[in-house]
């Protein structure tokens, strides 16, 4: 069973090419209805932002959803592992951490991806996935977060080209010993096969990914859709 993991850089100018990226992603899946579940944990299952997430997806799939507040539901294994692509939004990615870890879900996504479902996110959906990130999980400042759930190996940073503090700060951490790892700009897929990188795309031109290790910056050109 192919696994995979498609890391979202961040948002897209507008709303069409919002739905080209996701239309990417849904068709990883291979169907032509996917089952796609969202998860707001990173924003305390925002009522905003779940709206959101059926606003962007419609049309891509039969869309559901699944909150942790006040608890999780009974079933929440057994609906994940009933879908085809499970997006996970962005929002505070130390924060959502804990709270998968506390209820064992990072183990049902665990499964979920050796399953073959599709392991998608922007933003804090896009660096979980990874053994370290950059954050700013912990207040305005960004930050090193050592302890994401280690599907992929290195680190990664989200939103390259559209926050000022992320380059800088990314190339410092690894430059002083963070892990190396792969950064996106918004509106940039990275498509994981199993562990290893198979496509990056893009629907903003000129927008790309980017291998950063100690001492260098090695842009990743993606194909524009």
């Amino acid at each position: 069973m192919t696994r995979h993991i498609v890391a979202l850089g961040g948002g897209a100018d507008d709303d069409e090419q919002m739905s080209r990226l996701l239309g990417y992603v849904a068709g990883v899946a291979g169907k032509p209805h996917p089952r796609i579940c969202c998860l707001a944990t990173a924003m305390g299952d925002s009522s905003e932002a779940i709206v959101r997430y059926y606003e962007a997806w419609a049309g891509h799939g039969d869309l559901s959803h699944v909150k942790f507040f006040p608890w999780p539901p009974a079933n929440l294994r057994e609906h994940v592992l009933s879908q085809d692509v499970v997006f996970v939004g962005g929002g505070n990615t130390a924060n959502m951490l804990a709270i998968w870890r506390l209820h064992g879900f990072d183990q049902a996504l665990r499964e979920a991806w050796e399953s073959g479902i599709v392991l998608t996110g922007g933003s804090a959906g896009m660096i979980c996935w990874f053994e370290a990130c950059v954050t700013d999980s912990f207040g305005r400042q960004l930050a090193g977060l050592p302890d994401g759930l280690g599907f992929l190996a290195g680190s990664a940073c989200p939103h390259y080209d559209s926050e000022e503090r992320r380059r800088p700060t990314y190339r410092q951490l690894v430059d002083e010993g963070f892990p190396a790892g792969i950064a996106a700009d918004d509106g940039v897929a990275l498509h994981y096969e199993g562990t290893e990188l198979a496509d990056i795309v893009s629907v903003r031109p000129g927008a790309q990914a980017y291998c950063v290790e100690p001492g260098s910056e090695t842009p990743l050109e993606a194909r524009e859709l």
